[in-house]
């Protein structure tokens, strides 16, 4: 195992590198630059540049050197002293700019998983082990509503539906109060809630899926022979349904841990910005929207890695609940 997890750990930092390059080239493909953006919006306002000022900013940002340059220049920074650079919207360290809301973010993702866990393995194996019952129909309607419903959509709807019968209105993470006051047990308690209705938004179509994945998977489990056969040798339902059948049934929720962690935290942007939560996917697109290469090279990167641990999580969580897995030749 541990040869397995140094050879995967080797695969991701050349994956990352990769992944580097290919999100720098990327970003870099629509026509023109920060400081083609810049001018544009100062002229808009009736300011124009001289061709010393803008000279100047081509030397500050250097967004005109050639793309091998550019990308040498930030990748090196990041390896040898992890300086993600700076960006030239905000003219922050891009680190500081992240770091103000990776922390929100990785609260709000984790939160939606465990919940999304925690309410989906239920509900599915209740599902898959009453099929056509009652409960089975609701948890099917759910899903099919949870998929179909656009989570900015609900966002919107829930906004609403507060605002006008309640009198509050559901967005943000913190009370005005609190908005720019010093962490304190006091601010900890207005997060929490604030919480549940971004987790149930950004948390909806994920319940939803996994339920019908649990579903359809522990259904086909608990229909293969050797569950007859226990079954007829007079295995208790309950010791027979969390010995295999569940384990196996699950190996889809948990190989999908990888997508799920990094999908809670960059692809939830429209969300976070109808909810005006600070995380990092309104960042991100607000990075590519202005072009800000810093930024937006440095996140998606970031995403990347997340995406590449999830997997090599989720591999690891495959060995505990499959048996069947093995990575290493058994001698």
């Amino acid at each position: 195992m541990a040869s397995y997890i140094g050879r995967r750990l080797f695969y991701m930092v050349l994956l990352l590198i990769m992944l580097s390059f290919v999100a720098f080239a990327v970003i870099q493909l629509p026509p023109g630059d920060w400081i083609d953006n810049f001018i544009y919006y100062m002229e808009r306002f009736g300011v124009t540049l001289d061709e010393s000022a803008i000279e100047a900013l081509n030397k500050r940002w250097g967004f005109k050197e050639p793309f091998h340059i550019q990308y040498w220049k930030w990748i090196t920074n990041i390896i040898v002293r992890g300086d993600f650079g700076e960006s030239a919207t905000h003219n922050r360290p891009v680190a500081e700019l992240i770091g103000e809301r990776i922390m929100l973010s990785i609260v709000i993702s984790l939160s939606t998983m465990v919940v999304t866990y925690i309410i989906a393995i239920p509900i599915g194996i209740y599902s898959a082990t009453h099929p056509y019952s009652v409960g089975d129909y609701t948890g099917v309607v759910f899903g099919f509503m949870g998929l179909a419903t656009p989570n900015f959509l609900l966002a919107l709807i829930l906004m609403f539906l507060f605002q006008r019968y309640f009198g509050w209105s559901p967005g943000g993470l913190f009370s005005p109060e609190y908005l720019v006051a010093p962490w304190s047990f006091a601010k900890v308690i207005d997060l929490m809630k604030h919480l549940p209705v971004p987790l149930f938004v950004i948390g909806t179509a994920g319940t939803a899926g996994m339920i019908r994945v649990l579903r359809t998977t522990l259904m086909d489990e608990l229909g293969r022979q050797y569950v007859v056969t226990a079954r007829a040798k007079g295995v208790r339902e309950g010791r027979l349904l969390f010995k295999y059948p569940i384990r196996l049934a699950i190996n889809p929720m948990v190989s999908g841990l990888a997508g799920l962690l990094a999908g809670v935290v960059s692809g939830e942007a429209l969300v976070s910005i109808v909810l005006s939560l600070p995380t990092v996917g309104p960042l991100l697109l607000t990075a590519l929207l202005e072009q800000d290469l810093q930024i937006a090279a440095s996140l998606i990167l970031f995403l990347g890695s997340l995406g590449l641990f999830g997997t090599l999580i989720s591999d690891l969580l495959l060995v505990v609940v499959d048996p069947r897995i093995r990575f290493e030749k058994q001698m």
